[in-house]
């Protein structure tokens, strides 16, 4: 195949009709998703269905350094069935075919002039994404979302998606796109949870689970907060979209705030405290028992029952940062770090 287009050849299809006891899984509707109506109103400059890939994050990041300028901003790839995806910490997980939206869109981050964004905006990408999906679930499928520090979204505590974002190659000396992948369980039953924390819109009740309305509605109205983010020259802080700014949708919705919280870092060393707030960047700020506060950049964060003393000395020291702070940084945002998933 081409190296710069994926595949869209249809391979085996997965219990379409809803037999074997299954929950009936049909097909996306390539032609609602193609019309031009929907495009045109998004702003989304193309859009793929393949039957199954290996990972649609993977398969972008190979597109933009094979030919760029046939990838643009807004260009969307989707998959039916991804067999070889990988999330944060290079887990690894593979759901039924046609059980899931799996989406991932190049973005090439401009203000209305057309002047790129500089590269620290791009922290909030993941961030306007989870916003968007916590918006699609709540007002299409009758689901209350929350956001769970970094890039989870959450329905009633269960990790119902995840969403990730890599940075391209830097190309002709320009910035570099951003990858950014999304994955949402939808008829996944119980048994074929990737991990019992986890969860799916068709479990929690939802008043549909159609994914072509699904994946309509999440691209819809990322693509409008997207635009109103770039317009705003990347700003967190201004309004977006005719409502609140992007700082303020994310700690609204953002369940980790005000949570004693477990920050997991490399080389076995964690921070323990209470989760604050989030700084200009995104990063979430952790409060530990000796009133010390930690920039947390990226990393595994669990959720834990309130803080007692006897916790004090079990969390790992954190390198001092500017201005009183201590930043801690895990992983990066480079090309092959990782890929959109959700286990």
């Amino acid at each position: 195949m081409d190296a710069a287009r994926p595949d869209d050849s249809r391979g085996p299809q997965e219990n379409p009709t809803g037999t074997t006891g299954l929950p009936e899984r049909p097909a996306l509707d390539r032609e609602a998703l193609s019309d031009a109506n929907f495009l045109a109103a998004s702003g989304i400059a193309q859009l793929t269905v393949v039957e199954t890939t290996g990972s649609t994050n993977a398969d972008l990041l190979q597109a933009v350094t094979a030919d760029p300028k046939a990838w643009p901003d807004l260009a969307v790839l989707t998959a039916e069935h991804q067999t070889a995806a990988r999330g944060r910490l290079d887990r690894s997980w593979e759901a039924p075919a046609r059980s899931s939206v799996l989406v991932s869109v190049v973005l090439r981050p401009a203000n209305s002039n057309g002047q790129p964004l500089p590269t620290e905006t791009y922290s909030w990408l993941s961030l306007l994404a989870a916003v968007a999906l916590r918006d699609a679930l709540d007002e299409t499928a009758g689901l209350p979302a929350e956001l769970k520090w970094p890039n989870d979204v959450l329905v009633r505590g269960g990790k119902i998606a995840g969403i990730l974002a890599q940075l391209g190659p830097m190309g002709d000396g320009s910035v570099p796109p951003v990858i950014l992948g999304t994955g949402l369980n939808v008829t996944l039953t119980e048994d074929e949870l990737p991990v019992p924390t986890a969860t799916s819109v068709q479990l929690e009740g939802a008043v549909t689970v159609d994914r072509t309305a699904l994946l309509k509605s999440y691209l819809s109205r990322f693509c409008s907060l997207y635009r109103s983010f770039c317009n705003a020259d990347g700003d967190a802080t201004a309004g977006l979209a005719g409502g609140p700014s992007l700082h303020k949708r994310v700690e609204t919705a953002m369940v980790t705030l005000g949570q004693q919280v477990r920050a997991q870092l490399p080389g076995d060393h964690e921070i323990i405290g209470h989760a604050s707030r989030l700084d200009d960047s995104g990063s979430l700020l952790v409060v530990d028992a000796s009133a010390h506060e930690h920039v947390v950049t990226a990393g595994d964060v669990v959720h834990l029952r309130p803080w007692s003393p006897q916790d004090q000395g079990k969390h790992g020291a954190a390198k001092p940062g500017p201005a009183g702070h201590n930043t801690v940084k895990h992983g990066s945002d480079k090309q092959g770090s990782g890929e959109s998933g959700y286990a």
